[in-house]
Formats: structure tokens, C-alpha cells, sequence
């Protein structure tokens, strides 16, 4: 079937359809009463639609209203959409004597309104109006200034349709034409597109439609010279109505229009697509326009961040490239919690790096772990470089190794010590130093008066810090601090089923006192090997390697009273001779009393075996051992005494002989026997057992409490 036959069939079967759809052809308007007076006080309207296509005529063959000045009074009003074409009042004469008609309005709407409104009073009596309208055919192609159609317009009643030239199709609106432009798809990595009939004029009122795609990883690259440009000029308002416009998945460019491409000659897009629309009007025609393209790899752009290293280096990267971005020392990129010195990214087909835009942030080591028995002065910032202090409780507790209490954040996240590497230094217990002197602490001189430890006198906490006090029911000894978590002692004091509650910091036995005391809670005893467990204590004659460990289940905190004494060391220096002299303590008995209820210290000095073998024959009953493990001490007077056993007998370090302000002592015996108080004493030589003492400690400080 011809088109045009096929658009006539399809207007006059719109007409039909507007007919049998149930909006009228034709139709009467009377004023209310009419023909009689109409009343006061009216306000009505009539809302005219006939179908689409067609105009409204509108006739009075009647008009006798209240007349008034711009009819203010009484009046009838047509709109037509929304804009009043007419306001009647008073009467009108017919326009002739063959036509009863007195006044008509012609619209080419299909819509009209008519409204009627009266005041509250009339002085005569009016007969009010009578008005008819029908249905026209309006000549769309003619009556309105804005032609419907592109090309031809063609009118039929109660419509029209538009026609295209041969060349030209007809658009899905019906009104407009343009040529068949679009659907050309460009997928050779290289190629040439011009607009229609180039170079001859392009069609007007047409928009055409092409597309590059390209194989993933490749941009599209179009080149123009401006003599291949010859668009129409931008209008007045600096519009192109003509115009060539390029649109990527990123970016559009343009509209172009002009004589003479007005844009880069080289564009590249980014993508491996691109829109390109050429866009005409009603008006103007020119030869148009040939471009050129082809496909380069997508870059991927060179972002190298600060502290980073992008290995290989390239000037520029394109699809599929491959990098290694390593951060510089001290740096790392950091990801939720985890942190990384280099990482691996792709060049992508859309030209974008595979992994994000990481920055290599400064490493950070977070705060600085703690000691214990030290602080710790922490600096604000803890990343790369930064400086962290250490620092022990002096002068209760000292550096191992000394001076190894600066650590820096390194390029690891760690803090590391020159020496120590990640490892922490130890605050250790400060041994043999007293916390006060020893002042006027009497000495062999002055021995016969003293009514004290025989010859000794009161002492406080602070001159003999290591001193412990043992006690239960059966015991009443002493004990040598000597490490945080072990008290030495003899072994005849602890030689028994339980360990006895230990007090340390106390110079007061009373058990009221002993409530402020720092109390010890004894986990095992350890006892000498060589030690003859078992005997009776009163027929015991042989104290050879009275010695034992007492292993606390938490370490002492050391402070003011609480200190342990040092061990010897292995020289023959640490092994006491005739003439020197010891501080020994405790509170066992005084020439008084059996027990001393405060702390007594009293110096002795240290004297031939020969003296102690001799001072146990002179004595009655059975003949005692004496071996080499024993240090004689004592004499006129001065003595240790029941009840002070295990404590240490401390001589002056002679490694820190020459220091008189601060002097240091080591334990060189522990109280261990005599025959009669207030002559000579048996000490225990601590000498011979530093290896046995050194493996138990080692042995045994990591095990578990609970055993």
C-alpha cells in the first residue's frame, strides 16, 4: 500500500473514532430561566470539548444581559485555555437581517469555557442569553505559526499527517523527517567516518548516530584536520544548531560546529568507546565533515607517591604493564589491619591501576611494650624514627645490660635497641646495697656492752633490706633475700613438712607489726643434696651443707626496706679469710631474753676454724662436724644465736671495697650452728654452692605456681 494512501486511511479512521468516542458535535448554552429573567446571584459555567482535531464554534443568537462599564455587572465570559477571548454584557442587535446571529468566537482548540455570573440586584428584567456551538474542521498546516511538520503537511478534516521527500524516512513522532544515519558500528582498530553525502551538503533536520568499539584495553584516538570541518555557524546566542559531538565513557567533546574543526585535532578518549553524533536542523546545510581514528593502548597514569619506588620505571604505562611499588625504609602500606613494604599492580583495559591508589605511610610501631619494675617515657608520634626511653625503679631496681634503655621504631614496626635488637632490657633488683648506713652499728670493741644479739644492736629494715623473717610453730629463723622470687636460708630452719610463713621489710617480730610487713608466700624449699634430711634437731651433730632455697610464688617488690643481697662471685676474692669482718642480723636470741621481738645486727669478725673446732671439743656432749663448707666467726661475745639461723652474713663486696658511700655486700655464710651463744658461730661457706644455687634458680623460675 502507497504511504500516503495508508496515512489518509489512518486520519479517517481517527475521525471515526473521534465521532463514536462520545464527546459531541454540536450543543445549546442557555442562561438559567431562559427565556425568562434570569435571577440574581448566578455563577455558572459550561466546559465545550469536542473531539481532537477539530475547533469550536461558538454563536449567541440571543444577548440581553444588564449592561454595566467593562461589564462588571452581569456578563458572559469565553475562555480558551485559560485566556479569556471574549466578556459580553447589555444586548446586541443581529449581525443581519438573514442571520440570527449577534455575536460568534472561532477557536482552533478543540476546548472552550463559558461562564455566566449576575450581581445581587437588576432594576429591569433581563431575558439572559441563548448560544449554540459546533464542531469545525481547522486547517493545522495554516492556522498555526508553528508548522506541525518537518517537510509536508497535509490537512484532512479533524486533522493532518506529515510527509517526507523519497530520500528522507518519517520519525516515530510523525512529524519529523530526516535520513537513515544511524546504526553504524566501527570495530577495525583503524578507520575513517564522514557525515552523509560528504563532501557534498549533509541533510538537514537529521541526527546520525555512529560508535567505535574497540577490543578492551585499546582508547580510541580521533584525529581531524580543520579543512575536513564545515559545519553551520553557531547562531547568535552562540549555539551550534548544527552540531558534532563525541561522547566517551568518560568525557564528552563538543558540540563542534564552525568552518574549521574548532576542537583539538587530536582527542584522546580514554575508552575503547566512543558516541559519535552529528545533530542537524531545519536550516542550513554545509558539506560537513570526515574524521580519522584508530586505537592505542589505554595508559595508565604515572601517580608515584612519596617514599615509594615503582620498579620498572617506564616514562609512560599502557594496558597490561605490570609494576612493583616497594616503600622506602620506614614506610609501608597499610590495609585494615594488615601492613605490607611493596605490593603488585596491573595496568587495566579501562586505565586504571588493578590495585587502589595505596600511599606508603610511615611505619608505625604503636606504643612502646612495658617493663616491669620500669617506665617507660613514650614519645607522641610512634611511627618510623621515633625514640622511646627506658627507665628502671631506682635505686631499687637497675638496667641489664646497662645503658640499653633507648629504643627507636624501625623500618619493621619494631622497637630496637642497639644491643638488645627487639628485645627488652630488665629491671633488675639492686642487691647488697643498704637503704640507710649502718651508722654506729657496734663493732668488737664495744661488744661487752651491748645486751643485745651478743654484742649486737638495734637495727632497722633499711640497713639490712634483705633480712627475712621465717616463722610457724616450730621455726623462728632468718633468710637472705637473693632474688626477687628466692630466699636463701639453712637448711636445718626449713627442714621440715610445710615452708614457714616468711615477712620481709619488718625490723618488729610481733605479729602486729608483721601485718604491715610485705608478706611472702613460700611455694617449695629446696634443700641441699648433701644435706641430712630427717634427724632429730636436738641430737643433730653434723650441719654439713646446711643450705636451702625458698622459692616464692610471686616476686618481692623491692623498695626502701626490701632489697636482696648479692651472691659471691667465683673469685677466691668471695671466699671470707681471718680478719674480715660481717654484718650478721636477726632476732633470735639476746643475753636477756630467748627471742628478740625487734631486729638485732651486730658485726663480727672472721676467724680461724681451728677456734670454732675448739670452742665444740671444749664443750660437752658429742663431737660435732666441721668441714670446709663452714666459716668460723665471732668471739668475745659477739655471736650469732638460736633463733637467728639462716640469716646471711654479709661482707663488704670487694669488687666495690673503695666505695664508703655506697657500699655493697654479698652473703658469705648463713647462720647455720654453735655450741654456746656469745662465743664462736658456724656459717654456712655460700661460696661453695653458687653453681647448685645458680641451676635451682634456673630450673625452677618458670614453673608453674599452682604446682
Amino acid at each position: 500500500m502507497d504511504a500516503s494512501l495508508e496515512t489518509w486511511c489512518i486520519a479517517l479512521f481517527s475521525v471515526f473514532t473521534w465521532v463514536n468516542a462520545g464527546l459531541p458535535m454540536y450543543g445549546e448554552i442557555l442562561s438559567p430561566n431562559y427565556p425568562q429573567a434570569y435571577p440574581n446571584e448566578v455563577d455558572t459555567s459550561w466546559h465545550i470539548e469536542v473531539p481532537e482535531g477539530f475547533g469550536v464554534h461558538l454563536y449567541f443568537t440571543h444577548l440581553d444581559l444588564e449592561l454595566s462599564e467593562n461589564c462588571e455587572y452581569d456578563f458572559v465570559q469565553i475562555l480558551s485555555g485559560g485566556i479569556q477571548e471574549e466578556k459580553l454584557c447589555g444586548q446586541r442587535p443581529r449581525k443581519s437581517a438573514d442571520s440570527p446571529i449577534v455575536a460568534e468566537f472561532r477557536v482552533p482548540y478543540n476546548k472552550l469555557q463559558v461562564t455566566f455570573k449576575s450581581d445581587f440586584s437588576n432594576e429591569e428584567r433581563f431575558t439572559g442569553f441563548a448560544a449554540y456551538y459546533v464542531a469545525v474542521d481547522v486547517d493545522e498546516c495554516t492556522e498555526f505559526s508553528d508548522v506541525p511538520c518537518s517537510h509536508f503537511c497535509n490537512n484532512f478534516i479533524g486533522g493532518y499527517f506529515c510527509s517526507c521527500p523519497p530520500e528522507y524516512f518519517l520519525y516515530d513522532d510523525m512529524r519529523n523527517c530526516g535520513v537513515n544515519c544511524t546504526g553504524d558500528v566501527f570495530t577495525a582498530l583503524e578507520g575513517e567516518i564522514t557525515s552523509p553525502n560528504y563532501p557534498s551538503p549533509y541533510p538537514e533536520n537529521s541526527r546520525c548516530e555512529y560508535r567505535i568499539e574497540l577490543e578492551e584495553g585499546f582508547q580510541v584516538v580521533v584525529t581531524m584536520r580543520r579543512d575536513d570541518f564545515d559545519v553551520e555557524p553557531a547562531d547568535a546566542d552562540g549555539s551550534c544548531q548544527d552540531n558534532l559531538v563525541f561522547v566517551s565513557r568518560k568525557q564528552q567533546y563538543g558540540p563542534y560546529c564552525g568552518h574549521g574543526f574548532p576542537g583539538p585535532l587530536v582527542i584522546e578518549t580514554g575508552s575503547n568507546t566512543l558516541d559519535v553524533i552529528f545533530q542537524t536542523d531545519l536550516t542550513g546545510e554545509s558539506k560537513g565533515w570526515k574524521l580519522r581514528y584508530h586505537g592505542d593502548p589505554i595508559p595508565c597514569p604515572k601517580n608515584v607517591k612519596a617514599n615509594s619506588i615503582w620498579e620498572p620505571e617506564k616514562a609512560k604505562y599502557v594496558f597490561k604493564d605490570v609494576v612493583k611499588i616497594s616503600c622506602v625504609d620506614g614506610f609501608e602500606i597499610v590495609q585494615g589491619s594488615v601492613g605490607s613494604t611493596f605490593f603488585y599492580s596491573s595496568c587495566q583495559s579501562d586505565g586504571r591501576w588493578s590495585s587502589p591508589e595505596l600511599e606508603c605511610q610511615p611505619v608505625d610501631c604503636g606504643p612502646p611494650a612495658s617493663l616491669e619494675h620500669g617506665r617507660v617515657v613514650e614519645p607522641k608520634d610512634t611511627s618510623f624514627g621515633a625514640v622511646a626511653r627506658y627507665s628502671c625503679e631506682e635505686p631499687y631496681y637497675s638496667m641489664e645490660p646497662s645503658g640499653a634503655g633507648l629504643y627507636r621504631c624501625s623500618g619493621n614496626g619494631s622497637w630496637v635497641n642497639e644491643v638488645l635488637g627487639a628485645e627488652l632490657p630488665e629491671c633488675v633488683p639492686v642487691c647488697g646495697v643498704p637503704r640507710k648506713p649502718f651508722g654506729a652499728v657496734p663493732g668488737p670493741a664495744a661488744a661487752q656492752a651491748q645486751q643485745r644479739i651478743f654484742g649486737g644492736g638495734a637495727a632497722e629494715a633499711e640497713q639490712v633490706p634483705w633480712q627475712v623473717f621465717l616463722r610457724d610453730a616450730a621455726t623462728w629463723a632468718g633468710g637472705a633475700l637473693v632474688a626477687a622470687r628466692w630466699v636463701l636460708t639453712a637448711a636445718h630452719a626449713v627442714d621440715g613438712a610445710a615452708p614457714p610463713a616468711a615477712f620481709a621489710g619488718s625490723a618488729s617480730a610481733r605479729s602486729s607489726d608483721l601485718r604491715l610487713a610485705q608478706a611472702l608466700r613460700p611455694r617449695r624449699v629446696f634443700l641441699h643434696p648433701g644435706w641430712k634430711a630427717g634427724l632429730d634437731p636436738g641430737a643433730r651433730r653434723d650441719f654439713d651443707h646446711d643450705i636451702a632455697l625458698l622459692q616464692l610464688r610471686e616476686p618481692v617488690q623491692m623498695g626502701p626496706r626490701v632489697g636482696p643481697i648479692c651472691l659471691p662471685g667465683r673469685s677466691e676474692a668471695y671466699t671470707p679469710s681471718a680478719g674480715d669482718v660481717g654484718l650478721i642480723a636477726g632476732w633470735g636470741g639476746t643475753e636477756r631474753r630467748e627471742r628478740a621481738l625487734t631486729l638485732r645486727a651486730a658485726l663480727v669478725p672472721v676467724v680461724p676454724a681451728q677456734r670454732c673446732r675448739q670452742a665444740a671439743a671444749d664443750a660437752q656432749g658429742g663431737v660435732y662436724a666441721f668441714t670446709d663448707n663452714m666459716i668460723c666467726a665471732g668471739g668475745r661475745g659477739v655471736d650469732s644465736c638460736q633463733g637467728d639461723s639462716g640469716g646471711a652474713l654479709a661482707v663488704r663486696d670487694p669488687q666495690h671495697d673503695d666505695d664508703d658511700d655506697r657500699p655493697r655486700f654479698y652473703v658469705a655464710g648463713l647462720v647455720s650452728w654453735g655450741k654456746k651463744c656469745g662465743t664462736y658461730g658456724v656459717y654456712t661457706k655460700v661460696s661453695r654452692y653458687l653453681d647448685w644455687i645458680l641451676e635451682t634458680m634456673r630450673e625452677n623460675d618458670g614453673a608453674d605456681d599452682d604446682q
